[in-house]
């Protein structure tokens, strides 16, 4: 079954892959190594911390338990994008 990261797959996967985390960005990326969780994109917070969007619905579960009470809530200041060219 292909995973369906907006609604969440019938293994009961959470529908976000996105989540922001009280750690720094090469502490995210090895956690998510060590537990075997790709990513998709990753940006350091200007509040501090970590901006993190997994590549599948399944990593993002398994990196929500992973960071545990890390997880932050509410909302957070991010860096605009900004295309060059």
């Amino acid at each position: 079954m292909q995973d369906n990261w907006r609604y969440g797959s019938a293994a009961g996967t959470s529908a976000s892959r996105a989540m922001n985390v009280s750690i720094a960005q090469a502490d995210v990326v090895a956690l998510c190594g060590k537990h075997g969780a790709a990513i998709s994109a990753i940006e350091t917070l200007h509040t501090g911390g970590t901006h993190v969007v997994m590549l599948n619905g399944e990593g993002a579960d398994t990196m929500r338990k992973a960071f545990g009470k890390k997880l932050l809530t509410g909302k957070v200041v991010r860096t605009p994008w900004v295309r060059n060219g």
